[in-house]
């Protein structure tokens, strides 16, 4: 990826992404390759922004708060108010992600029971199903 551009193809294959991917970012204006005709070519900033779109998205991140966090980037405050947004997202994404999770927790546990009591239910079964016959 040291190259000053890269294609589509070349993007697709660096990010694991498809070509309808960066279309989509391109038609929401998260990113700007620039035309030599028909061909996009995307430079190291557009490679940059989809690295933060993709963790973004990881994260639980909506493109309009991606789109506010990268727009925010190119203030003159040392990205300050960036990292500041960035740190406040984060917060509220983990703290959702964290009850997430205890929610998931919550159900494997009882879905694990449910699961004992079947597995028991159906060894008695079995077994009086062998001895009635």
């Amino acid at each position: 990826m040291a190259a000053e551009t890269m294609n589509i193809r070349e993007m697709c294959d660096a990010f694991d992404v498809t070509p309808r991917t960066l279309r989509f970012y391109e038609s929401k204006e998260l990113l700007f390759p620039t035309r030599d005709r028909q061909k996009r070519l995307f430079t190291k900033r557009d490679r940059a922004r989809l690295k933060l779109i993709l963790r973004g998205k990881r994260f639980g991140f909506s493109l309009e708060e991606i789109r506010q966090l990268l727009d925010l980037y190119h203030m003159d405050d040392g990205q300050e108010a960036q990292l500041s947004k960035s740190y406040e997202l984060a917060g509220r994404h983990l703290a959702a992600m964290e009850a997430q999770k205890a929610e998931l927790e919550e159900a494997i546990g009882e879905l694990k029971q449910q699961m004992h009591w079947g597995a028991e239910k159906l060894a008695k079964l079995a077994k009086h199903k062998s001895t009635a016959a």
